[in-house]
């Protein structure tokens, strides 16, 4: 047997499709073949996880005709999947399948392609809106449309041995002697905001974050994380601190998702956007902060042990909107740096302490 899956685009649904690749590959065992139609960077991405045979590079927004529609269909017919299972709701993705001679195409009938597939799947409905799931759910309802049991919706990637020695090497520049541990914890800032700004907490805030952190866990230390499009930001956040405690990844030369998936794996605690690196994070189960602004939080359900997720009850939100359309963005100012910083620390106290009470200083600096 040999199955396609289509990936998605974003960072943050690709990881959370991994509970249903990974029980696609345990139901049809090492003798089928497994292939993901992906971007093609996303291939470092699932980088140790064994779980496909084959990878066909496929991005309709690139500008290089390799990444084109034509090339990935023409791959797919010449690979002849049995199955293809269609993780996006895009119609561009069931045509894909259909082009490229998939003979079942499973998917949820969604922006005008039922026609286009063999096994439609009719998305939940209260009234005439569709039902909020995540990624995770619904590539699940996929899997169970082919024979395979649900299983947990526990995100997974893995790093390699490089990955690991590539975030040793900057540790050791960054912060020479230090050694993290129990009362040593690693911070790990996150403002990606590659939807658009609506989702960024901004930079003067976790500046005031880092310095309560850092009053409370003198021996703490803190990487501000981000992506090539978010050196500046990250930057600023560093020079405005001006602690040899805090670091950030704006002027590392290279940002390879081996970096981030090692970074985010070893940190103690993870604060972050609802973005991308979050879902990196719960796939390995680091404690995590999640500030959400503008997304229905649904969107981003899995089964993550540790998280604490921070919203602000407003008539406006959520509202997916990639830019606030009120300008005041009030669902992201209004998560103050005292409940993040709270956070945190009930984190450390469970994960690290083992229930102890929060440092007194974390209550009391402002």
């Amino acid at each position: 047997m040999h199955i396609a899956i289509i990936l998605p685009r974003w960072v943050g649904d690709l990881v959370m499709s991994t509970p249903m690749i990974r029980a696609v590959r345990q139901h049809v065992g090492n003798d089928a073949k497994l292939t993901a139609i992906a971007k093609p960077m996303f291939q470092e991405l699932l980088a140790g996880t064994h779980w496909f045979d084959e990878f066909i590079a496929y991005d309709r927004h690139s500008k290089k005709r390799e990444f084109g529609f034509r090339q990935a269909a023409s791959a797919l017919r010449s690979a002849r999947p049995d199955i293809a299972l269609l993780v996006p709701n895009s119609l561009s993705s069931a045509a894909l399948a259909w082009w490229g001679g998939c003979r079942r195409r499973v998917g949820y009938a969604r922006h005008g392609r039922r026609f286009l597939l063999t096994d439609p799947l009719s998305p939940l409905r209260r009234g005439w809106k569709v039902e909020v799931m995540s990624t995770a759910q619904h590539s699940m309802d996929l899997a169970e449309q082919i024979g395979v049991a649900r299983q947990p919706l526990e995100l997974e990637l893995a790093t390699l041995p490089d990955d690991e020695a590539i975030l040793d090497s900057l540790m050791s520049s960054f912060f020479e002697g230090w050694t993290q541990n129990k009362t040593c914890p690693l911070f790990v800032f996150n403002d990606n905001a590659a939807y658009g700004p609506a989702k960024s907490w901004g930079g003067e805030r976790f500046v005031s974050l880092a310095r309560q952190l850092l009053h409370a866990y003198p021996d703490c230390r803190i990487v501000v994380h981000c992506g090539p499009g978010e050196r500046d930001d990250a930057r600023s956040i560093e020079s405005a601190l001006n602690d040899s405690r805090v670091r950030s990844l704006a002027d590392v030369d290279k940002l390879p998702f081996g970096l981030s998936k090692a970074l985010l794996r070893r940190a103690s605690v993870v604060i972050t956007t609802d973005s991308g690196p979050r879902h990196i994070a719960a796939a390995f189960q680091t404690p995590t902060v999640v500030l959400h602004g503008p997304m229905d939080p649904r969107l981003g359900m899995s089964d993550q042990k540790n998280l604490i997720e921070l919203r602000k009850e407003l008539p406006c939100s959520p509202c997916g909107q990639r830019t606030c359309p009120l300008e005041h963005h009030d669902c992201m100012v209004g998560l103050s740096v005292h409940d993040v910083a709270r956070a945190t620390g009930e984190l450390m106290a469970m994960v690290s302490h083992k229930g102890e009470a929060l440092p007194s200083n974390l209550e009391n600096v402002e």
